[in-house]
This record gives C-alpha cells, structure tokens and sequence, in this order.
C-alpha cells in the first residue's frame, strides 16, 4: 500500500527566504531530514542554515534522518515556518579555532619573551607546559570525543567564542605569566606548586573521563537519544567536566601565581556555572522521576 502523501504550507519565519516554494508535498514515511532536503534545495541553501517550526504551536522539528515526518505532528495541510538562521559554521570547527588562539600563543610568547635578562624559569616552563597540554588535550577531544547535538553555530559566534579563548587565555595569561618580573620568574615553593599540579591532574584525568562517559550515551553526531550519565563524578554534580575543569585552571593558577590566570578561571566558572544549571533543569524536564535530582550542578555545597 503507498504512503499518503502530506502537502504543506510553507511560510517564512522573520526575514524572506528566497526562492522558498509556498507548498511542499512529502510522503508521510519521509523523515524530517528529507523535509529539511527538499526545502533546502528548493530555496538553493545550506540545510544548516535553515530551521524548521510548526504553525500550529511553534514546536521546533529537528533535521533528524530517524524522525518520521508522520512522528513531527505535522498533518495533511500543516502549515510550517522556515527561518533562515545566516551563515554558518560547524560547531567541530570553531572549537578547533578557539582553541588553536592560546595552544599557539602560551609556547610562542614562552620563547618571544625569554632572554638573557628575562631567562626561563622552572614556573615558566612548567606554565607553558600545562597550559598547551590543557589545549592539546581541549583538541584532541574536538576531533575524536566530542559528539555535537548541531551540526553548525552562526558564524558569528566564532569571533566571540574565540576572543574569550584568544584573548583572555592566550594574550592576558601568556603576557602576565612570561614578562620580565611576572611572578613565575621568581622562585618556586614545593608546597604550593606540587599541590596545585595535583589539582590539575586530576582536573584533567577527571575531564576527560567525564567527556568518554558523555560520549558513550550518543550513538553518532546525528543521534537526537539522551541518557541520564552516571559514574565518577555525577553523584557529586550535575556536569562534573565543569567542576573538573574548575580544578584544573585553579592548578593552573596556583603554578602561574597571575592574577590573569584567576581573571580568565573566574570567567569561565561563571560561565560554566550558568550551562550547569541549565543542564540540571534539563536533565529533570526531559527524565522526570528516573534522574536523580542534584543539589549542586557544578561545585559540590556551592553552586
């Protein structure tokens, strides 16, 4: 027996998108991705660049190949709303950008600003060193861990995203940190320095792990399916990779003893703060009775 076939009306959400036709018929087996293609191709754009609502109620339908269209709630004569959303630029692509800003500058200052007058200390050395391993690592994981629930950001959101990573970690910390006179050119103290490397092993180790048990509850970038993360670090916190990373930069601020290290760490744990809450707040809307609810989402008995 054939699929009905569904014919919709299609209208523009804000400014006109060029070339987008009025109607769109489909067949009710096509998924939401094949509905994303079509107008795509009709309007002569990147699918990226599109988002996709109902006229009935504005609920968002996701570019998802394993999505029916019969599944969306659309019906025969629906009525949906095309946005164009700009440029874009994919997700995997700006971390990799960002974080390139401060793997490059830390080593390149490092060797720019060492002399005979201003000669390298063992504070230096060991802050260029954790410092472009924390990049390193922040790479690695873009390429080979992270899975991105969109594929594409505005482009716009690179030059915000990479003046927080280029300018606050790379320029502020690398300038203040291997200056003539910056505290790292003095002396170390064993009972602060060692610590504070502790603190960022562990910030690191547990970062990483938290990101491999984040990983392992998507099947693919494309996969829309959620899980509820358990193991080291989630009965503590919601997002345990944000308190991880907090530790770390403490390490990394207890080594550097810059005031521009603590700027750019108090930066990125309000940040971290705010999507931690969010993912609390996530996490109890989406899985209702079967997530446990935490009571701190970042930083045990603070936040």
């Amino acid at each position: 027996m054939a699929s009905k076939t569904l014919t919709f009306s299609v209208r523009p959400r804000g400014k006109p998108v060029k070339k987008l036709p009025e109607e769109l018929s489909l067949s009710a087996d096509n998924t939401s991705s094949d509905l994303y293609a079509q107008l795509a191709s009709s309007a002569k754009t990147s699918i990226h660049r599109l988002r996709i609502t109902k006229g009935s109620d504005g609920t968002y339908i996701p570019n998802a190949s394993s999505l029916p269209v019969s599944d969306t709630g659309l019906r025969d004569g629906s009525t949906i709303y095309v946005k164009d959303l700009g440029p874009q630029i994919s997700w995997r692509l700006v971390f990799v950008l960002e974080y390139l800003g401060p793997l490059l500058i830390h080593p390149l200052f490092y060797y720019l600003l060492t002399s005979r007058t201003n000669p390298p200390t063992f504070l230096r050395t060991l802050s260029c060193a954790l410092i472009t391993l924390h990049f390193l690592k922040r790479e690695l994981e873009t390429l080979f861990i992270h899975r991105f629930s969109a594929a594409t950001m505005p482009l716009l959101n690179l030059f915000k995203n990479s003046a927080h990573y280029w300018l606050l970690a790379g320029l502020n910390i690398a300038f203040f940190t291997y200056r003539p006179h910056s505290p790292a050119a003095g002396p170390s103290n064993p009972w602060i320095t060692w610590p504070s490397v502790a603190l960022y092993v562990i910030g690191e180790v547990g970062n990483l792990n938290t990101h491999l048990v984040l990983r392992a509850l998507r099947s693919s970038d494309e996969s829309t399916e959620r899980g509820i993360p358990k193991g080291f670090g989630f009965g503590l916190v919601t997002c345990p990779n944000y308190m991880f990373e907090t530790l770390a930069w403490v390490g990394i601020a207890g080594v550097t003893w810059s005031w521009s290290s603590v700027l750019f760490a108090a930066v990125a744990v309000g940040q971290m703060a705010l999507w931690a809450k969010k993912r609390e707040v996530r996490y109890r809307r989406e899985f209702g009775g079967r997530y446990t609810k935490k009571r701190s989402a970042m930083l045990p008995g603070i936040w």
